[in-house]
């Protein structure tokens, strides 16, 4: 689905609406499964590496203008932007479904001079599994959940941004959909700025950024105009 290293969603089967309880049940176990340990683990452990290992750009251009601190990146994979903060003064918290991901990541850490400013944490988002709080800057890069969770899922990350904080959401924005370039079968799952700030109490956060921002993408010697949702938003309280 994700042209660039995204996580927490898969590229099987999706859930599809309107056809008998019992084929939407399996098509809802299906997407269930891209959210576990099991399926990343196996998808990490096919490829050497499955993503390019640089930082994301969209990521890059919003924080490069924030002074170090400490910092959690949810569905961090094999770590790229982990690694790009520490090597800019963060201390930094991984944190991924994937265990096969975070062994990766570290040894790239590791690999780049700066494993002593990363930790790493295997956390389920899909189950709300307990993450680190009162942090400078939390980001997820490309989460894509199921539409019935995202309010939750969400708002789980940003009660983990201390006040002053930023919490950073990039996501694949609906208009992909035109692109060919995700699956179709998942399409529900692409977000709008729209559905991030809805979850953000207008009382407890400034948002700074919600925007929709396009870029040129080539696959295959074809180049694909692709659209990122792009939310930044500092705490308030």
């Amino acid at each position: 689905m994700s042209d660039q290293h995204s996580h927490q969603h898969g590229h099987q089967h999706g859930h599809q609406h309107g056809h008998q309880h019992g084929h939407d049940q399996e098509q809802s176990d299906d997407l269930r499964h891209m959210f576990t340990r099991e399926f990343w683990d196996e998808r990490y452990a096919t490829s050497e590496r499955i993503w390019s290992g640089k930082p994301n750009l969209r990521f890059a251009e919003q924080v490069a203008d924030l002074p170090p601190g400490a910092a959690l990146d949810v569905g961090c994979g094999e770590g790229a932007d982990v690694v790009w903060l520490a090597a800019r003064g963060w201390t930094v918290t991984g944190s991924d479904v994937s265990g096969v991901a975070l062994e990766r990541a570290a040894a790239h850490a590791a690999e780049e001079g700066v494993g002593e400013r990363c930790s790493w944490l295997r956390a389920d988002l899909f189950e709300l599994d307990p993450l680190p709080t009162g942090l400078d800057l939390v980001t997820a890069s490309y989460v894509h959940v199921p539409p019935e969770l995202f309010a939750s899922a969400y708002a789980h990350l940003a009660a983990s941004v201390a006040p002053g904080g930023r919490l950073l959401v990039l996501g694949h924005h609906p208009d992909d959909v035109h692109t060919g370039l995700r699956n179709s079968e998942l399409s529900h799952l692409l977000f709008t700025p729209e559905a991030v700030t809805a979850v953000l109490d207008a009382d407890e956060w400034e948002v700074e950024t919600a925007e929709v921002v396009t870029r040129e993408h080539v696959t295959d010697e074809v180049s694909h105009t692709v659209s990122d949702t792009v939310v930044r938003a500092r705490r308030l309280a």
